[in-house]
């Protein structure tokens, strides 16, 4: 905590007040009077203090601290932070649950997003994961549609099973993160035992513009810890901050979290023959075909000192790159490029990246923007236009990435077809690697979600999806829930 400031109290523009007790009136039991301005300036200030809270992950905490590099990985990326064994970056990282509102409980089943923000030499590099190495759909256009079944339903206020079941199950590429999100690990003890996941496949080009696609791996140190649902259902009643809690006091009495770093990494002349689509957002990269390589270690030893400045206003977006990281083809995370910024653009304003929070810490920004809301004058009477013949930053004339290859007509069509594109395979893989115990938790809790459905077809159809993964899986879960409907 900072020191209290002392001195005067004053109005926002500095003149002392008088009174912070009474407003002024036209005489002792009259009618406030509308030259009573520090009423006047509170109460509009109050009326302002909020902004609208994200969308998706609106309920979250975080916290600044290092990442350490422990391998040089030079031979496949030109990143600078990435350059050198023993090279520290600061980083700023964001937990948050995925459907909840601001207001929410922390102990629910649902995913966790993992956003890092580096602040490296060569601009910020933002990562922006969750807790799963998958995802719900692989296509940004069925986003919007995905979110409005697991918000509140526009007619009820409420959220509703049968607009998530019907959802999930017309769309099978689901099954795999469904099967995450009711395994042990869909209610995380805290943030602090969670892995992170990049989730989404990236580029690295090193100095000769060799490319590779890879997948981050963040393997929590304190290790894996999660809720059973009774148990999750106490905490979120008797503690609904019972995750930001833990973090800040872990901080505070200095046991500081800290995550192993991993990357996955393919040469990118495997991506066109590998056995499915390694762009698919649904899938994983088996570690027996591309093992795990610890490149560092993250560590967070910072609370923020103003949850709403440094939390709240944190803005994170996919499209934040350096030279020698850029982005693939996996359709989910082209759309991810241009949905984050808009989002911060409405929400924060077009001047977020001027927030302490956000803008490079580790070197400084240089643009041609200018004016907006939270425009703070940093440019002076320098010019806002290029080229000129007055100086100013110029391009380097190098992409921060290299190339993609391109063919064939536009088309609105799924990715190219890969032996193994198939919605089922690795669900089938994630219940087969579970033990009994584990397995039978996973069906007694995605029992109790589907009992909650009104209608037959709609529960039937998703038992279907999970039958396809793996009869046992389909028939234990409609066994499971016959024996709830009765």
């Amino acid at each position: 905590m900072t020191a209290q400031e002392t001195g005067p109290l004053t109005t926002e523009s500095g003149a002392p007040v008088a009174d912070n007790q009474n407003s002024e009136t036209a005489g002792p039991g009259g009618p406030v009077l509308v030259q009573s301005q520090h009423l006047l300036e509170k109460l509009a200030h109050f009326n302002r203090e909020r902004i609208p809270e994200r969308v998706v992950h609106a309920r979250g905490a975080g916290a600044y601290g290092t990442f350490t590099l422990t391998r040089d990985v030079s031979q496949w990326t030109r990143a600078a932070f990435l350059s050198q064994v023993g090279k520290e970056t600061e980083v700023f990282l964001r937990f948050s649950t995925v459907a909840g509102n601001l207001g929410s409980a922390d102990a629910v089943r649902d995913p966790r997003g993992f956003a890092v923000k580096f602040y490296t030499e060569e601009g910020n590099y933002d990562l922006v994961g969750n807790n799963t190495p998958v995802f719900f759909i692989k296509d940004a256009l069925k986003f919007p549609d995905f979110i409005h079944t697991q918000k509140r339903d526009p007619y009820t206020g409420s959220q509703e099973a049968d607009n998530v079941w019907d959802f999930w199950g017309l769309s099978p590429e689901s099954t795999h993160q469904v099967t995450w999100l009711f395994s042990d690990r869909g209610i995380p003890a805290s943030y602090r035992h969670l892995n992170g996941y990049g989730s989404h496949t990236y580029q690295w080009s090193n100095e000769a513009g060799e490319v590779f696609w890879v997948k981050y791996h963040f393997k929590t140190d304190q290790g894996i810890r999660n809720l059973a649902p009774e148990e999750a259902a106490r905490l979120a009643g008797s503690d609904p901050d019972s995750h930001q809690r833990d973090l800040r006091e872990a901080i505070e009495r200095g046991a500081y979290p800290s995550w192993t770093v991993q990357v996955q990494v393919m040469p990118a002349a495997d991506a066109a023959t590998y056995r499915f689509n390694p762009f698919d957002l649904t899938k994983v990269w088996p570690h027996a075909d591309y093992p795990p390589v610890e490149i560092g270690r993250l560590e967070l030893n910072r609370n923020p000192e103003n949850v709403f400045a440094e939390v709240e206003q944190s803005v994170f977006s996919p499209a934040h790159f350096v030279p020698g990281i850029g982005p693939s083809p996996d359709k989910m995370l082209q759309g991810r490029l241009f949905a984050y910024g808009d989002a911060h653009r409405y929400r924060v304003g077009i001047n977020a990246d001027h927030l302490p929070v956000n803008r490079p810490h580790a070197t400084t920004a240089r643009t041609y923007g200018r004016d907006g809301h939270l425009y703070d004058g940093r440019h002076k009477g320098a010019r806002n236009y290029e080229p000129n013949s007055f100086g100013g930053p110029v391009e380097t004339g190098r992409p921060l990435w290299e190339s993609t290859a391109l063919t064939g007509a536009t088309q609105y069509a799924a990715a190219p077809a890969h032996a193994e594109d198939d919605d089922f395979v690795q669900a089938g893989d994630f219940y087969r690697m579970l033990d009994e115990d584990a397995r039978a938790r996973l069906i007694d809790n995605l029992a109790g979600a589907l009992a909650q459905v009104s209608r037959a077809d709609i529960v039937a159809r998703a038992i279907g999806n999970f039958r396809a993964a793996d009869p046992d899986y389909g028939k234990r879960l409609e066994a499971a829930v016959q024996a709830l409907r009765g």
